[in-house]
């Protein structure tokens, strides 16, 4: 890279979360002064466009998001290596499991001395409770602390309790630690709008349509509350993940008239302002759910499982419920009472905007994440 400014260079698995929560943040250091590219399977044409588009050099890794294959998985952290070497950036900054692994290895063989890692949530690794993930959760220990180690590492969280899950494992020195809450929202975009009147409230799902994204429960709280609001869900399926659920199910689920499935919508603004909560019982390793920072910044009352990342934007009694993890009849208790009261949806959405421009904003995030880029390179 050559370039008077400090090169930049992000590292993701998949393109459509750079472009959906890492994009900006790009374009924020780009304006700072920064060379910025960007690294990732090159598989989904479409937001690799948008990379491109974005006149961010685009450089494609051999990333299999959920795969496992040793020597698929072999082949990408030697991609990795010799595009460290060939590039040599002045600062790498990894998002999520396997480039922070992959990516951090790779770095300390290149000898890069100025790394940031972002855990955007710990996923299926540490959310999962089968004996792969028990596997995999072991042998990632020691390759964890493999790739955080050096004086120029720096791990950001997105929440305290993955954070504290590191330090008490012995995988990262505190002092090496940040906490900067979730991706950010632009609070200009995601703002609050009057609910529409109709017969039926709107209860809308909202994300990657998983499992452990609380799906099931969702459809199982609107079985029992199927006369008392409409049910809706939008979202991606990712086909790959083991927590994937079939797109048959969902077109099961609608044609029995529990959820009304309107699939990938890019109006999400518009989503929220017609209705009148969200709901995400999620038991999935979050960070923090952009969903329910979006629902909050157009002041909607969310109901969420009192899980790490999740308990971050939703705080109990204050701009939603909390219920336990796996628990249908508490969720279905919550719902169905602010159902019940919209007066107390409008309070909670109310102080839902708040917390989010007081804590959650684009900006925030970008400067934060900016300013550690800096104190990095000053020490390099």
């Amino acid at each position: 890279m050559s370039d008077e400014r400090p090169s930049l260079l992000f590292v993701v698995n998949i393109p459509r979360f750079f472009v959906s929560h890492r994009l900006p943040l790009a374009l924020a250091a780009r304006e700072a002064g920064f060379s910025v590219s960007v690294a990732t399977s090159g598989d989904d044409t479409a937001s690799v466009r948008r990379i491109k588009t974005a006149d961010l050099p685009f450089h494609p890794l051999p990333f299999s998001q959920h795969g496992t294959n040793p020597l698929h998985e072999l082949w990408t952290l030697l991609t990795l290596r010799r595009l460290y070497a060939r590039l040599q950036p002045d600062l790498l900054h990894h998002v999520s499991i396997k480039p922070v692994l992959y990516g951090g290895i790779a770095a300390r063989l290149c000898r890069r001395g100025a790394v940031v890692n972002a855990m955007s949530g710990l996923g299926y690794v540490f959310a999962g409770a089968g004996f792969k993930a028990r596997l995999i959760d072991c042998l990632s220990a020691p390759a964890f602390k493999l790739a955080l180690a050096g004086a120029g590492n720096r791990i950001i969280f997105q929440n305290p309790d993955d954070q504290r899950l590191f330090i008490q494992r012995g995988l990262v020195d505190r002092r090496r630690t940040r906490l900067i809450r979730g991706s950010g929202v632009d609070e200009t975009v995601f703002c609050p709008a009057e609910e529409p009147a109709a017969d039926l409230p709107v209860v809308l799902y909202a994300g990657r349509l998983l499992w452990q994204k609380g799906l099931g429960d969702f459809v199982e709280m609107a079985r029992r509350l199927r006369e008392r609001a409409i049910f809706r869900v939008v979202g991606y399926a990712e086909p790959t993940s083991p927590l994937s659920v079939p797109m048959r199910q969902l077109d099961a689920w609608q044609d029995e008239g529990l959820i009304e499935w309107q699939g990938e919508r890019t109006d999400m603004p518009g989503v929220y302002a017609k209705s009148r909560l969200v709901c995400l019982p999620s038991t999935y390793g979050e960070g923090v759910p952009k969903v329910l920072i979006e629902a909050a910044a157009c002041a909607r009352a969310c109901v969420t499982t009192d899980n790490p990342g999740c308990r971050e934007i939703v705080r109990e009694g204050v701009n939603g419920r909390l219920v336990p993890p796996g628990d249908v009849e508490a969720l279905t208790v919550a719902v169905r009472k602010l159902l019940d009261d919209p007066d107390t949806c409008r309070r909670m959405g109310a102080a839902g905007r708040q917390i989010v421009l007081d804590d959650f904003t684009l900006s925030r995030v970008c400067d934060d994440t900016i300013a550690l880029y800096r104190e990095l390179l000053n020490r390099s």
